[in-house]
């Protein structure tokens, strides 16, 4: 009883009968779901339209607009916004040929909304595209009752420390292991880019891997997947949270640790191209936080504490195989004397441009100091 108190009420709709429909043909025409990122710069939002025959590229997805002043984007008194699509994945829960497209937000006048961070990651990355940056990102995320309480713990009270949950098996020692199993499939067939899953230290964590990603891409495959989540977890009628530490206490908090390799760092003596990137970020710190999540570090002002896996948000640190620094250096890493490095500051909750920018920005573009450069004009 307790646990069907903690989903959703249409979860338990009869799927069957939603099958009847599914099944039924659409005579040429094409079902796409147009997704994007809202005012929170969390949440997404999404809606549909129908084509009259199946989109081959991105190209031909039309740009199409909403409501801005229902996202928190616009005033209702100028609310249209514009949906510019940037990339088109297979659509996983009306199949083929459907698709899901992820946009961009413009507003009335065409500049890129506030929350739209993709518009100068792409710039950047088309300035270091020479460099061929890869990118992995470990999305952590906490699987939550519709009434908020972690899934699968008790009504009343707390599980046994953390110890034997992580990668674990069996009925006590993870929970929702069918959510993450259908969203694992759901982006193999879709198209994005996820590269593994395993169950987490806390007890209903979880995370998933997407990777290794080329520039733009890396927030394109990480923002779908992100979207496919919450819709499976709807399905199941459960909420998956990103944020960085749900629960007080002596529990791990949630990041999305990011891997990150230059093609000189990725061959032989890319040792010391590795270090060097260390050493600029080592000197860019406090910018780097302020980025890592959308509140300026507040959120990860709760999680980077120095204990439970991190480091402490006011320092700098890095090292071998060291979970607890701000920068690990894998050891295979440190015996091949190349390959990539993992920045473990990145909030759960953070958007991957905004990540995977300032990145390029510190480590291939030399900037120094918390301001950005305008690259508009080059």
């Amino acid at each position: 009883r307790a646990v069907a108190m903690s989903v959703s009420h249409s979860s338990r709709l009869n799927k069957l009968v939603r099958e009847q429909y599914m099944r039924l043909p659409q005579d040429g025409r094409v079902q796409v779901t147009y997704v994007w990122i809202d005012g929170s710069g969390e949440g997404v939002r999404c809606k549909s339209r129908t084509l009259d025959k199946e989109p081959k590229s991105i190209e031909d997805v039309p740009e199409w607009n909403f409501d801005g002043s229902s996202t928190a984007q616009a005033e209702g008194s100028n609310s249209d916004m514009f949906l510019v699509p940037v990339c088109m994945f297979r659509d996983p829960f009306c199949l083929d040929p459907n698709k899901l497209v992820l946009c961009e937000v413009l507003k009335y006048n065409r500049k890129p909304a506030e929350t739209n961070l993709r518009h100068t990651c792409k710039k950047v990355m088309d300035l270091v595209k020479d460099s061929h940056p890869w990118f992995g990102m470990e999305q952590e995320y906490t699987l939550l009752g519709i009434n908020g309480h972690p899934y699968g713990w008790p009504d009343n009270g707390f599980p046994g420390p953390q110890g034997p949950y992580y990668c674990g098996v069996g009925a006590d020692k993870v929970y929702g292991r069918d959510i993450v199993e259908s969203h694992y499939k759901a982006c193999l067939y879709a198209g994005v880019k996820i590269c593994g899953t395993n169950a987490e230290v806390m007890p209903s964590q979880w995370e998933f891997q997407v990777g290794p990603c080329e520039g733009i891409e890396m927030g394109d495959h990480l923002w779908m997947a992100r979207f496919i989540l919450h819709r499976v977890c709807e399905d199941f009628g459960v909420v998956a949270t990103l944020d960085p530490k749900p629960m007080t206490g002596n529990w791990n908090g949630a990041g999305c640790h990011t891997n990150y390799s230059t093609e000189e760092m990725r061959r032989e003596g890319g040792l010391k191209h590795i270090e060097a990137a260390i050493e600029k970020l080592s000197k860019r710190h406090d910018y780097h936080i302020c980025v890592y999540d959308p509140r300026g570090g507040r959120d990860n002002s709760r999680r980077l504490t120095g204990h439970h896996e991190t480091s402490n948000i006011f320092e700098f640190s890095a090292g071998v195989a060291n979970r607890g620094a701000s920068i690990r250096i894998p050891r295979q890493v440190g015996q091949d004397g190349y390959g990539y490095f993992e920045d473990r500051r990145p909030a759960a909750n953070c958007d991957p441009y905004a990540v995977t920018e300032a990145i390029m920005r510190t480590t291939v573009l030399n900037e120094t100091g918390v301001e950005t450069k305008d690259y508009a004009d080059h």
